[in-house]
């Protein structure tokens, strides 16, 4: 078993914001030279997540705003007295900083409207995403 590892960096343009990282990661596994394995992809931020989910902009705008809803900025949470950011760590809670996704004939396996989505919720920031490809 081979391992791979590289860093991509992202900037985020908002306090929200989804950028589409697929074609990033499909760069990493091309560069890797597994053929057959998995990738791990890993946010090592607390006001951050990835989903996979379809890269269509209106529905990348109604994650923005479920998520604003859901985690409610602004509202008296006890975190907010340190840095006013409570509502990004509940939503990266809800999401989580990780995933992991088949490699197949060399490319990552997804499908048809599958994509790779970053989300920030306490930009903008430049940030990171480790991505760990492992297999023959």
């Amino acid at each position: 078993m081979r391992f791979y590892f590289e860093e991509i960096e992202v900037a985020s343009s908002g306090r929200f914001d989804t950028i589409d990282v697929t074609g990033k990661v499909e760069g990493v596994v091309r560069r890797s030279g597994i053929v057959n394995g998995v990738v791990l992809l890993y946010v090592p931020h607390t006001t951050a997540a990835l989903i996979v989910n379809e890269a269509e902009e209106g529905l990348l705008e109604d994650f923005i705003e479920f998520f604003r809803e859901l985690t409610r900025p602004g509202y008296p949470w006890r975190h907010n007295r340190i840095d006013n950011n409570a509502h990004a760590h509940l939503a990266s809670a809800l999401l989580g900083p990780s995933l992991l996704l088949p490699v197949r004939e060399g490319g990552l396996v997804r499908g048809t409207w599958q994509s790779i989505i970053f989300l920030e919720f306490d930009g903008p920031r430049r940030r990171r995403i480790i991505v760990e490809v492992f297999g023959d």
